[in-house]
């Protein structure tokens, strides 16, 4: 889950690498490191320079504001720890015994130890208890001249993740990268080139980039790069054209990113929505998924596999895809799915939901779906990741780039593709008529306008903020659609403002949690107009019984809720299936405003990083 990049070219690279860990901050921020080939010119050789600081990004540039490494050729990354406790030694990058070579990476080396056995006896030297530090001493073994054909024999000895960039004081005129179950990718412009873990930390550079695959190494030199496999045959690769702009990296007036991102949300869920709805507003168009129209009509299951804020997303579209089209879901944690031996075949459609695209556990349930004959569609937000290329078919969300940890803009882009799908699936089987596709995406493409007059208001989120942000639980309820609506109010709360949180389906209260409630417990309550409201108001009531603090979010001119509520929060007027698309923002506003107020990290919230790429 780190970030790395790597420039080599006719600028300095410190600046260029900086700036780049500042977009890939979202990746990790145990640790920060930097080196950079000081080219002394024709009277010194040139000199390889480190610079490292566990902590944030600021201790680095701290440190390198004081002396900067100055050289036209460097790699850097950001770290989220997995072996070794984040401290400087730790931190990336590493070299070896000699000095002479440097690298970063993010992934996991699974049998580093065995290889690290083999690298002492052979008289190796480490510094670090990290994985990573294998693969430098490795590439060091086997280098000869020529850092490409090290990196590649080093590769073959290794099993796990990794993305990688290397750099060497003997080639001063390349920078050399690898991929394997991590993302990375290559660009070049004029007399200069990069790597990175992730497109934002390259847009302020280019708007072309190469997408690296699994077993793939790219020697990058300024203004050309060449891409071959571990064994050593010249591949011819695409440029994909990035479509994100800088402005979206950007706070743009924000505290935080995560409160710019909730407040996108209407125009992420309109640019989702473009150009997919027939202008006759009875169809939805869908051409991505034409290949697998003939499946699509036939097929017997659906199994939806996601983590995290995904798997809330995944678990409405189960409601919304049983009760619409009339098929049988299943939900699964990504990182439970391959390991419960599920019972999948050629007429199984297998969905994958992940906001990046490289979330590991969800790659590997895809792999394991295919290898028993199952269709895979992904649900993804960044273009040519490597989830939606391992897919039949992929309906991407285009939220643009989340930058906060915790998800927000993500999660409604993926319902709004969600509700896609299902209008989509219940046409093509003849579940749905075609009036009745018109009268939910007219309700569907009202829903920016309704989020746009639901973030106006923030008064009672506010106060209940400024009320409960010292409480030291909270309890969320929702039912049937808005029941992952109370698990994803939970998670947000837990994520950015460490407070303990649990989500329940209400009619469960009873089965345990009642005996939680009490003055001090606040207890959030999911109730908008639906056909289980009435069951939502008892369990309300039970909770009041019981002098418990009830937050209530509700449909607008509800008379019945505030009789029973300390706080009512009002959504406007949708249909019941739509529901979910807007009770959720209520809630991440007020994990904002709690986290706020608690003086907590909110768009880097600790132990936590936004692409968890490795198992």
């Amino acid at each position: 889950m780190c970030g790395i990049i790597g420039y080599i070219g006719k600028k300095q690279a410190q600046p260029i690498l900086l700036n780049g860990l500042k977009r890939l901050q979202y990746r990790g921020y145990d640790s920060t490191g930097l080196a950079v080939l000081d080219d002394k010119g024709l009277r010194r050789a040139p000199s390889l320079r480190i610079k490292k600081r566990a902590g944030k990004l600021n201790m680095l540039e701290t440190a390198v504001a004081k002396r900067p490494l100055k050289g036209k050729l460097g790699i850097s990354q950001v770290r989220w720890a997995t072996h070794g406790v984040p401290n400087q030694v730790n931190a990336h990058p590493h070299w070896d015994c000699t000095g002479k070579i440097a690298l970063v990476h993010n992934g996991i080396i699974e049998n580093y130890e065995e290889l690290k056995e083999d690298l002492l006896k052979q008289g190796h030297k480490f510094r670090s208890e990290t994985d990573t530090e294998v693969l430098v001493h490795l590439i060091e073994k086997f280098y000869r001249g020529k850092l490409e054909k090290a990196v590649q024999q080093a590769l073959k000895e290794v099993r796990g993740a990794y993305a990688i960039a290397v750099i060497s004081k003997d080639e001063p005129e390349k920078l050399v990268g690898a991929r394997f179950g991590s993302p990375l990718i290559a660009s070049v412009g004029k007399e200069e080139g990069f790597l990175a873990s992730d497109i934002p930390a390259l847009l302020d550079y280019t708007k072309e980039v190469v997408l690296l695959e699994d077993e793939e190494i790219v020697v990058v030199t300024p203004g050309s790069l060449v891409v071959r496999n571990l064994q050593g045959k010249t591949l011819t690769k695409e440029k994909v054209k990035i479509r994100w702009d800088v402005a979206q990296a950007e706070k743009e007036g924000f505290p935080h990113f995560m409160l710019k991102e909730i407040h996108e949300q209407p125009q992420a869920i309109r640019s989702t929505l473009m150009g997919r709805i027939a202008e006759s507003k009875d169809e939805i168009v869908l051409p991505e998924l034409k290949s697998l129209e003939g499946f699509l009509a036939s097929m017997q299951k659906i199994i939806i596999i996601s983590c995290g804020t995904a798997w809330h997303a995944a678990l409405v579209g189960k409601y919304m895809l049983e009760s619409n089209v009339r098929i049988p879901v299943e939900v699964d944690i990504s990182s439970e799915f391959r390991y419960r031996d599920p019972i999948l075949d050629k007429k199984t459609l297998v969905v994958a939901i992940t906001q990046s695209g490289e979330t590991a556990d969800t790659l590997a349930g895809l792999r394991e779906a295919k290898t028993r004959g199952a269709k895979i569609l992904s649900i993804c937000n960044v273009l040519g990741s490597s989830i939606p290329r391992a897919s039949d078919a992929v309906i991407y969300t285009h939220a643009g780039p989340e930058i906060a940890v915790a998800s927000t803009k993500a999660y409604t882009s993926q319902l709004a593709v969600l509700y896609l799908f299902t209008l989509y699936l219940g046409g093509l089987r003849k579940a749905l008529s075609a009036p009745k596709i018109k009268e939910l995406i007219l309700e569907l493409e009202r829903i920016p306008q309704c989020l746009e007059k639901l973030l106006e208001s923030k008064k009672i989120i506010l106060e209940c903020a400024r009320r409960y942000y010292h409480s030291f639980g909270f309890l969320y309820l929702g039912r049937t659609l808005n029941f992952p609506t109370a698990l994803e109010g939970a998670l947000k709360i837990k994520e950015i403002s460490y407070i303990h949180a649990e989500g329940y389906g209400a009619g469960e209260m009873k089965h345990g949690p009642i005996a939680l409630i009490n003055p001090r417990l606040p207890v959030v309550c999911i109730a908008p107009e639906s056909r289980v409201y009435d069951k939502m108001l008892s369990n309300i009531q039970e909770i009041r019984a019981r002098k418990g603090i009830v937050i209530s979010v509700a449909t607008v001119d509800d008379k019945r809720i505030p009789h029973h509520s300390n706080h009512v929060i009002y959504i406007p007027k949708v249909k019941e299936l739509f529901s979910p698309l807007l009770t959720v923002v209520p809630l991440q506003l007020l994990a904002y405003y709690i986290a706020a107020k608690r003086g907590c990290d909110i768009d880097q919230p600790k132990n936590l990083a936004k692409s968890v790429t490795v198992e």
